[in-house]
């Protein structure tokens, strides 16, 4: 179940973040509004998911989904450009945390 939460929390990160986009610095109400409202349901959903795993694996899967979703949010919905340092980097923190999940202080 807490996997469930962690996936439930990543889904409100992508969306309060792309709702952030969108409020174009809390100039527009109602972005500003839904990103504020998905960020609370993703932060209890995040702090759920803690409950039964470890803070440094439910953080590193937490943001590792979100960095590489949000690049292809950011790149399909936005139109922003990516370069090979970004897709490096993504690579990299891909890899950060596979290595721990596979070799983490619960292993």
């Amino acid at each position: 179940m807490s996997y469930l939460y962690l996936g439930t929390a990543i889904i409100g990160e992508l969306i309060g973040t792309n709702l952030l986009k969108a409020a174009a610095g809390f100039t527009r109400f109602w972005p500003s509004v839904g990103a504020l409202l998905a960020y609370g349901i993703c932060f209890f959903f995040l702090s759920l998911a803690m409950k039964s795993i470890d803070l440094n694996v439910a953080y590193a899967i937490w943001a590792g989904i979100g960095i590489v979703i949000t690049t292809v949010l950011a790149v399909i919905l936005w139109h922003e450009p990516i370069n090979f340092a970004s897709v490096l980097g993504i690579i990299l923190v891909v890899v950060g945390v596979v290595v721990l999940n596979l070799y983490g202080p619960s292993h």
